[in-house]
């Protein structure tokens, strides 16, 4: 059985590996299946149509998905998982 310190390192090896985009053999990303679009914007400090600017989808979309609507899927919701988690992301990786 492994000691905590060598899961906790392999782990650590895994993250950073995926974080450079590469493959990581059974490793699982979670996103939420429900976003709170509207939670996630304020917390950027955004309006409606600088934060829809921010992530490339129109204004008309954000609305519709904070006014529960319409959902956003695929890459949109990734993308939402990941500013829920860090708001500055978008900034620190592409500039903005």
């Amino acid at each position: 059985m492994k000691k905590a310190a060598d899961r906790i390192m392999q782990g650590l090896r895994e993250a950073a590996a995926h974080a450079r985009g590469e493959k990581v053999p059974g490793l699982k990303v979670h996103v939420p299946r429900n976003v709170d679009v509207y939670a996630i914007r304020r917390r950027t400090g955004l309006s409606q149509e600088a934060f829809s600017r921010r992530i490339g989808v129109s204004t008309g979309t954000l609305r519709n998905w904070e006014q529960g609507r319409r959902a956003p899927d695929g890459p949109a919701r990734v993308l939402l998982a990941l500013l829920a988690h860090n708001p500055r992301i978008v900034e620190e990786t592409i500039g903005g």
